[in-house]
């Protein structure tokens, strides 16, 4: 999503709310010395008045404590799928000011194997959502889409391989550093099947569990720490399109 949701929040809270705050300062004190009585605001002060505390109560929700998406791609199936609508929490790795995205409050820190809301380097300021892999320092590596952290193997077990005759694509759990997650690949691995790298200090590693569906860090680079967004951690709903009714099949926490 490109439209810049908390600037567009950020602006109409300042606006109702200044309304409110100068109408209640200058212009209903003015209207109460002129012994109008029972006057009814102006129609601007009544729709400030009335949203204000909406829009707040929705800015400070989706800023500092949780905030809901849908998933567009197929780059973190089979774990989400198309259409999937999902609550990221907002204060795991620490609360942040809006807009500028400065963390004010150091809570917590990305997880190996977490699902993460980010900005990528490369479209700052657009929503990407992909598995954490490597920690500021971890070295990876991928052979034939066969994960290695710190030179450690992430096993793989395959669980079903499609379709059934000439199978080509493999669905497994892959368990990295005792956290267990499914993923997908290519019987013959792509493009990013190979890669060989060292996270920098201060930036992470991610991957989508679509192995080979997936633009990620293999392709355009590590991410800051100042551009991580939250932890995605359920599923509420799914919504495949405007012509199909919403299922609640999917409901359940995100691994």
């Amino acid at each position: 999503m490109d439209i810049n949701l908390p600037l567009i929040l950020l602006w109409l809270v300042a606006i109702s709310g200044g309304i409110w705050l100068v109408d209640s300062l200058f212009f209903a004190r003015r209207r109460k010395k002129e012994g109008v009585a029972k006057q009814e605001d102006p129609i601007v002060v009544e729709y400030a008045k009335s949203f204000f505390p909406i829009l707040a109560i929705v800015f400070v929700l989706r800023s500092f404590i949780v905030e809901p998406f849908q998933i567009p791609s197929a780059s973190m199936v089979p774990t989400l799928q198309v259409g999937d609508f999902i609550l990221v929490n907002k204060y795991e790795y620490g609360l942040r000011l809006p807009v500028s995205r400065t963390k004010v409050v150091n809570i917590g820190e990305p997880q190996r194997g977490d699902v993460m809301v980010f900005f990528p380097p490369h479209m700052n300021d657009t929503y990407f959502i992909k598995r954490v892999i490597g920690l500021p320092g971890d070295k990876i590596e991928l052979k034939n889409n066969v994960l290695y952290v710190n030179g450690e193997l992430a096993p793989q077990e395959l669980i079903q391989a499609v379709p059934p005759v000439n199978p080509q694509v493999e669905i497994l759990w892959e368990n990295l550093y005792g956290q267990r997650h499914l993923m997908a690949k290519n019987v013959r691995s792509g493009e990013y099947g190979n890669f060989s790298g060292t996270v920098p200090e201060g930036h992470y590693f991610m991957m989508g569990d679509n192995r080979d569906n997936s633009l990620d860090s293999r392709a355009w680079g590590f991410v800051p720490e100042q551009d991580v967004v939250g932890k995605a951690f359920a599923i509420w709903m799914h919504w495949d399109n405007w012509l199909s009714l919403p299922s609640f099949k999917r409901v359940g926490s995100i691994q």
